[in-house]
């Protein structure tokens, strides 16, 4: 089945606000067998029956976002009824939900906001419990006058429009789509590896399959390689893919690599402390975005100065002025320091040059240096070289300290 996607908004073509719902839409549709075709992003007014118009004819499935408000610039509700050629019709069980909602919440009616309750004659209404505009859902030539797809018309945000979906759409697709379109999709994190490399580990013999699709997604230190097809298709390429990429393949459940850390922190009962200078804080940041983090995570060291890395890890002035602060023996001393003054089981350090200024031909901007220091084990320390903005340098220099954290918590 064909399915288009009509993104409406002007404040999604301005960028003023970031367009989530394609990606939200493409992976829940996913586990039924459907696949997006075609998105299109359109501003608020009369480009909607433009873009409605194009699909009509092509899809079978048409999720059109936003326009659903109680504001003038809101019409997706009337343009689609009009070209459809429904009545609206005034529904007092909407209206008495958004009355209900404006009281609990203290909120004054205007004398627009009872458009909101206008539905299409033939409509199903899909309740919103996170917001005053319901959802719509008109079947399959549901209009005397023309043929048409189904079409779901839902909320613009996505705090209403992900709940919703997932309560009330999810269930009507699931009776309209036939049982045998599903697929089975698999990801594979991968770290450490470029995608040429990735691709030149697996790509042939994957090929070689057939009847699956491949594809490869980049980002700063890691690669997805996603497989779609059958599941006893995908179950032969996931042996091929963990016999050629082994331990770099860091998760197959869609989990960052912040992520693995803190749970493999969790089931060994272990303790982390971070001492960085290059990275600022982005380190601490990454790993504390994860729910959970407070249990394994005691401290966070953003150590920028030499004075800093003097006082709060105990690392020697002498040993930074003879060394540089830029070096194997001054990110050993940031790591265990760190980890005596944290108590943790293991400790991170990062020092670097991010650049664009501040690098020498002996350590030229993008040099990086990651130590981790451990109970009981020497300290590892690896000697790296990101030339790249500072945003991903940032990105790569805590991506190499995960995973050397993640590998010696592998054993």
């Amino acid at each position: 089945m064909t399915v288009v996607v009509i993104n409406t908004g002007t404040e999604l073509l301005l960028g003023d606000v970031l367009n989530s719902h394609l990606a939200f839409i493409a992976r829940a549709i996913f586990p039924l067998g459907l696949r997006v075709e075609r998105q299109e992003a359109v501003p608020d007014g009369p480009s909607i029956r433009i873009a409605l118009a194009e699909s009509l004819d092509q899809a079978q499935i048409i999720f059109i976002t936003g326009g659903l408000g109680p504001t003038t610039d809101d019409i997706t509700r009337e343009i689609v009824a009009e070209f459809l050629g429904l009545e609206l019709r005034h529904d007092p069980n909407v209206m008495a939900a958004i009355s209900s909602r404006a009281s609990r919440r203290g909120f004054k009616l205007t004398d627009r906001t009872s458009r909101q309750a206008n539905v299409p004659q033939g409509a199903t209404v899909l309740p919103n419990e996170h917001g005053s505009a319901p959802g719509l859902h008109l079947a399959a030539n549901v209009s005397p006058l023309r043929k048409s797809p189904h079409l779901f018309l839902l909320p613009g945000p996505p705090r209403e429009l992900k709940p919703m979906f997932q309560k009330f759409v999810l269930p009507i697709l699931g009776e309209i789509v036939p049982p045998e379109s599903a697929m089975d999709r698999r990801v594979y994190r991968i770290v450490g590896m470029g995608e040429s490399l990735v691709e030149d580990a697996v790509g042939e013999p994957l090929f070689e399959l057939g009847e699956i699709e491949i594809g490869y997604c980049a980002r700063p230190g890691e690669v997805d390689l996603r497989v779609i097809g059958e599941s006893s298709m995908l179950d032969r390429a996931e042996t091929i893919i963990a016999s050629k990429l082994g331990k770099t393949v860091f998760s197959k459940a869609d989990e960052s690599l912040e992520e693995v850390v803190v749970r493999l922190l969790t089931e060994k009962k272990q303790t982390l402390a971070v001492a960085e200078s290059c990275t600022g804080g982005f380190l601490a940041h990454r790993i504390t975005n994860v729910s959970g983090a407070s249990n394994v995570f005691l401290a966070g060291y953003v150590t920028y100065s030499n004075e800093a890395k003097a006082e709060m890890l105990g690392v020697e002035p002498q040993l930074i002025s003879a060394r540089g602060a830029v070096s194997e023996d001054v990110a050993r001393a940031m790591a265990e320091g760190a980890r005596r003054r944290a108590n943790a089981t293991f400790a991170l350090a990062t020092t670097g040059i991010a650049g664009p200024g501040g690098g020498t031909k002996e350590k030229p901007v993008g040099t990086l240096f990651v130590a981790l220091s451990a109970d009981n084990a020497q300290t590892q320390i690896r000697n790296l070289f990101f030339p790249d903005d500072r945003p991903t340098f940032k990105e790569l220099a805590t991506q190499s300290a995960l995973e050397m954290l993640r590998r010696s918590l592998l054993g």
